[in-house]
């Protein structure tokens, strides 16, 4: 199975636009019919990429980038599917939040792109 060095190119896309809360670089990323998912208030929080992107944005004067954080990311795992399809596992800190992501990637017509994202806030810490 091929290991496309495209996919790392668009994972790093994602991390970008999450940095720099840059809605172009996020809709890069994600397909138009992406959704999110999380379940830490009990139930389960379903959102379209969309309105996550949209929301993201109205951060930028808050941006990682902004506040002086340095980049803070590393994957820790790539799931191979096929070779058009993966799974990645990714730990991302914005501000004082840290990040468990499971992004779910398929490559079509145009890259690869974002599918769905399940995420979980593994921890905050003290300072930006």
């Amino acid at each position: 199975m091929m290991r496309d060095p495209e996919l790392f190119e668009m994972v790093q896309c994602y991390i970008d636009g999450l940095f720099h809360c840059d809605t172009v670089k996020l809709n890069r990323a994600f397909h138009p019919k992406a959704s999110l998912f999380d379940g830490e208030k009990g139930d389960i929080f379903a959102e379209p990429s969309d309105i996550f992107i949209h929301d993201i944005g109205e951060l930028e004067p808050t941006s990682p980038a902004n506040l002086g954080q340095d980049p803070d990311s590393e994957i820790l795992f790539v799931d191979w599917l096929s070779n058009v399809s993966a799974v990645v596992k990714l730990r991302i800190r914005a501000r004082k939040n840290v990040y468990l992501d499971h992004l779910g990637f398929v490559k079509g017509a145009e890259g690869w792109r974002i599918v769905s994202k399940i995420w979980h806030l593994e921890t905050t810490v003290g300072e930006i």
